[in-house]
């Protein structure tokens, strides 16, 4: 974290077009209607202009077309939500561990960690572990036998590798996550369930983000696959044998049933639900709370389910899906009588 910057440094590291105070000190990071003197905010949402000329922010992240009119120190950038993201690192006061083994962790002899790598207190690495360069393992996390975390990984405190996981390049992990557990697989055996081994792991690619209990299983056979670049949010399901594609994102509560296989830069609101064995192409957006039911070939955005409405109306509509089947009868009966109609009176005109 920085203490602060100097705001026409904040410009060049944005490649930004300044007005106003380059010599301005900058400590921190707020909202238009939250912002004081020493720190930067950003309108990226029209409802929020109408706090643009009251805020106190000592410089706003705008697009050009919106600083007409406004007469306060601005950084102006093609997309100030991408500016916000990306200065947002200057002033995280995240801690940074310090490299090294804590006393009270449990390393097995033969695993491999880097000595810049930081491991916390009371984690325990099992055999066969290896840990690149820069990796921090927090406290009371468990990582399984013969896993791997790649360079710059970070993991937060009780993060869960079973065995055979493999994780890429600057992956990020949240506490409660738990990587490789077995997948939900049973065969039934005149009404008794007889469990089947999960043989396969886990593989997540680079740059990777995996929320707050997010559970990824591990396969059955072949391994379970999440693309470099995937953003997971929190309480997220995915079952034995998913794939996921390259720089697909997920918000909370998504659930993915078993070998499912979902492409590249998909987009899965949250709650949204996926049976197993089916197939999402690239570029595919889901909306909150969908229920999806087969494979989706065509990219663009799909919905399911019904939106918010007054009780009393909801109830109404209920009763009327009830009769549906009803409905659909008494129209068949009906366009056959259409039919017959039809057909008698063109059969009287013609004779």
């Amino acid at each position: 974290m920085s203490a602060s910057i100097k705001l026409g440094r904040l410009a060049e590291f944005l490649d930004a077009t300044l007005r106003g105070d380059g010599d301005k000190d900058i400590a921190g990071l707020a909202t238009l209607q939250e912002a004081g003197p020493e720190q930067v905010s950003f309108l990226a949402n029209p409802q929020y202009r109408k706090f643009l000329n009251e805020t106190q922010a000592g410089a706003v992240l705008l697009k050009p077309a919106d600083a007409e009119g406004y007469a306060g120190d601005a950084l102006l950038v093609p997309d100030p939500y991408l500016a916000y993201a990306r200065i947002s690192h200057l002033f995280d006061p995240k801690p940074k561990a310090a490299a090294g083994i804590h006393p009270t962790a449990v390393v097995a002899d033969d695993a491999q960690v880097d000595p810049s790598a930081s491991i916390g207190a009371f984690a325990v690495i099992e055999s066969g572990v290896q840990i690149g360069a820069n990796v921090t393992v927090g406290a009371q996390c468990f990582i399984g036998a013969r896993s791997v975390i790649g360079e710059s990984g970070w993991l937060a405190p009780r993060v869960t590798l079973y065995h055979d996981v493999r994780i890429g390049q600057r992956v990020v992990i949240q506490s409660g996550a738990v990587l490789g557990g077995e997948g939900f697989g049973f065969a039934n055996q005149k009404g008794v369930w007889q469990k089947i081994a999960q043989i396969g792991g886990v593989v997540i690619g680079d740059d990777v983000e995996i929320g707050v209990n997010t559970a990824i299983d591990r396969g059955a056979l072949a391994d379970t696959r999440i693309g470099n670049g995937v953003k997971l949010d929190n309480q997220i399901q995915i079952a034995h044998n998913v794939q996921v594609g390259d720089h697909t994102a997920m918000a909370a509560c998504v659930g993915i049933s078993g070998s499912t296989r979902i492409g590249k830069h998909c987009m899965l609101a949250g709650g949204v639900g996926l049976v197993g064995h089916i197939e999402i192409c690239d570029g595919v957006f889901i909306t909150g709370m969908t229920m999806v039911t087969h494979s989706i070939t065509e990219p663009g955005s799909y919905s399911s389910g019904t939106a918010m409405q007054p009780a009393a109306e909801w109830r109404k509509s209920a009763a009327r899906l009830r009769k549906l089947d009803d409905m659909a009868r008494r129209l068949q009966k009906l366009e056959k009588i259409v039919e017959t109609v039809t057909c008698d009176a063109a059969g009287s005109s013609e004779g």
